[in-house]
């Protein structure tokens, strides 16, 4: 793998924190393996390790560009291995990289439990240092302090120069912000930089996400940013809250589930038809239910009078149906990920779903798309989720270039999955259809993940996805807590970043907040921008009602969006449910919707409270109901207030 050609000695910002690990670096270039051989640059992720790893790499193929200098991560090195002992080619291992004069190994911290791979690398490194090559590592803590390593090998690292970088201190992260807006070109009110800069960011890719915010407020917003208002923009990051002294607000929880509303209300929305009609219906209503589309059925009902051919249009649809299911477990069979794809959902796609499944035999498999269902110009925008959707846009517009990785966090139910799939459609409809778009669940990339590694298939999975042009998964929080899976992740991000394609993910909680998270991961997404979406406000749920009402409520539309607005709600579901619930009880009482009947339904007057029965006023209620369900009087027990007069009646 050849070294970025960015990333240089002349964009990277020298601080405290690194300034020996610069020098060092630096020495290096200058003579390669005759100065701190091995050297190993640690700290924590994102504090700009792999920037100097590639920078030492750059200057030395610009002043020597005789020597042959090679960059790969640990994984990649571990996977070559792998191939090479799988095709019994591991002396044309050994003999490619014995060739390298320079050698810039990332992430070394991997090696715990990797005993072959701990053997191969010691014998390269004492191949390599006994010719007087080059070699650079980096690691997230001391060679020392990684577990499971042969003492051999942990000897042969700590006989160079172990070099710590650290957090970039005030003014460090204060030049590094400045470069960054160079570099872009962007320009911020004065002291703004320096107000981003008082925020204690743990690692450059952390003061870049806050930087993208900033920038993001200001280009997506209506007018600039001043100095003020950076903390309170930044008002959801724990360490603004320590630079302004305040403590920081608890995070917004709630339970909401988001639904494409449109296709909801078409089938919740009772319809009164008759006859051919009737039936048509029951078959749309049918088909919906068990997860198909039924655009072909649905515009029979647009028919005036019934058209002569169709029950044979019904019988029709059902045999597709049955050919897609076949099909479906025949691509299954053939990669297991296609299991409940989109294109067997739909009975117009027979063709599209024919040729997957060829394609499915040939290995050539389809990735997961975004839903056409979720449209750009289907999303309702308020000020809950402006400012995503602008970043959204932006991204769309721009991808790979505009924040990468935009990461969108809220609450479930906020419209997180509807904005990335309208994401997604936007990039295919700006190369019309070129792009290779994959939009996935953090919970199916995982099962995804799961089925290669016991089938046998990971390098196939994983080749289609880094053929993608973006990246987009929803429900990044799946992911937390799975480390083989984030060690996936990790790695394809590193590779679809480096190659300029865009990533876009959305979580529940902001990177900070999710538990389980690897803090490498955790870095990278907030170097890119991290954009919140909130439940939608009254304004919000008067223009979702509004569509949900729209050709049902006539001319009571805006009143009754009105009305069902002011009322809270704490997700679109429950919106949803309060339309299904005022529809149904306006078909039972044979009514209209309107804003009165609303107000019966939802807003009952309080019923006075009925009067305790005595006595008295109890036995003429138990006796009239006797006379109902008894028919045998000497099975009725009757209430006598005076009963010595009805012992002498009876005796007398």
């Amino acid at each position: 793998m050849s070294v970025d050609a960015r990333m240089r000695f002349e964009n990277y910002v020298v601080g405290a924190a690194n300034k020996m690990a610069v020098a060092a670096a630096r020495a290096v270039t200058q003579a390669p393996g005759l100065s701190y051989n091995p050297l190993v640059l640690y700290g924590a992720s994102g504090v700009g390790k792999t920037h100097l790893l590639q920078a030492i790499g750059n200057a030395i193929q610009e002043s020597q560009p005789t020597l042959r200098v090679e960059y790969l991560t640990l994984d990649d090195f571990v996977g070559q291995l792998h191939d090479a002992v799988a095709a019994a080619e591991t002396d044309r291992f050994k003999q490619r990289w014995g060739r390298v004069d320079v050698l810039l190994l990332d992430d070394i911290q991997f090696l715990t439990e990797r005993r072959e791979t701990q053997s191969e690398l010691l014998r390269l490194l004492e191949a390599l240092q006994g010719t007087g090559r080059q070699i650079v590592m980096t690691s997230d803590r001391p060679p020392a302090e990684i577990a499971d390593v042969d003492r051999r090998l942990i000897t042969r690292l700590s006989g160079g120069l172990g070099v710590d970088i650290g957090a970039p201190d005030y003014e460090t992260r204060v030049a590094i912000l400045r470069a960054k807006c160079e570099e872009r070109g962007v320009e911020l009110g004065p002291g703004v930089v320096e107000e981003i800069g008082r925020v204690e960011a743990g690692n450059v890719r952390e003061l870049q996400g806050l930087l993208n915010r900033i920038v993001a407020f200001q280009s997506l917003g209506d007018e600039p940013v001043r100095a003020d208002d950076v903390l309170t923009l930044l008002d959801d990051v724990p360490d603004a809250h320590a630079a302004a002294g305040a403590d920081a607000p608890a995070p917004a929880t709630a339970s909401l589930d988001f639904q494409s509303f449109l296709s909801d209300i078409a089938s919740a929305v009772a319809e009164h038809v008759e006859g051919w009609k009737s039936r048509v219906h029951e078959s749309v209503s049918g088909w919906k239910t068990a997860g198909y589309r039924t655009a072909a059925l649905e515009r029979l009902l647009d028919e005036p009078a019934p058209p002569a051919n169709f029950e044979a249009v019904l019988r029709g649809f059902g045999a597709t149906v049955r050919r897609l299911k076949e099909l479906e477990t025949e691509a299954v069979a053939a990669d297991p990920a296609l299991a409940g794809h989109e294109v067997f959902r739909d009975p117009e796609r027979l063709r599209d779903a024919e040729a997957m499944v060829q394609r499915a035999r040939a290995g050539a498999v389809e990735l997961p798309g975004p839903s056409v269902e979720f449209s750009r110009a289907g999303l309702e925008v308020g000020k809950g989720n402006q400012l995503a959707v602008r970043a959204a846009d932006a991204v769309a517009a721009e991808p790979g270039r505009r924040y990468n990785p935009l990461v969108i966090v809220g609450p479930k139910g906020t419209g997180k999955t509807h904005l990335l799939n309208a994401i997604g459609n936007e990039l295919l409809n700006v190369s019309g259809g070129a792009a290779t778009v994959a939009c996935v669940t953090g919970q199916q990339f995982t099962d995804e993940f799961i089925a290669a590694l016991r089938d046998g298939t990971v390098e196939q999975w994983r080749r289609r996805y880094r053929r993608v042009d973006a990246l987009l998964m929803d429900d990044m929080e799946v992911v937390a807590g799975k480390e083989r899976t984030q060690d996936e992740v990790f790695y394809l991000f590193n590779d679809l970043v480096s190659a300029g394609k865009q990533l876009v993910f959305t979580a529940d909680h902001s990177p900070k907040e999710l538990n389980g998270l690897d803090e490498r991961l955790r870095s990278r997404f907030e170097g890119g921008l991290v954009v919140e979406v909130t439940p939608p406000d009254q304004a919000m749920r008067q223009q979702l009602y509004r569509r949900f009402l729209d050709g049902v409520a006539g001319e009571q539309l805006e009143a009754l969006a009105a009305y069902l607005a002011s009322r809270p709600a704490a997700s679109v579901a429950e919106l949803l449910d309060t339309v299904h619930r005022l529809t149904q009880s306006a078909d039972a009482a044979g009514t209209t919707l309107s804003v009165d009947a609303a107000k019966r339904e939802f807003d009952p007057p309080e019923l006075a409270a009925a009067p305790i029965p005595t006595p008295a006023t109890a036995a003429p209620a138990v006796r009239a109901a006797s006379d109902v369900f008894f028919l045998d009087d000497e099975k009725v027990v009757w209430e006598w207030r005076d009963v010595a007069s009805r012992l002498i009646e009876e005796l007398g």
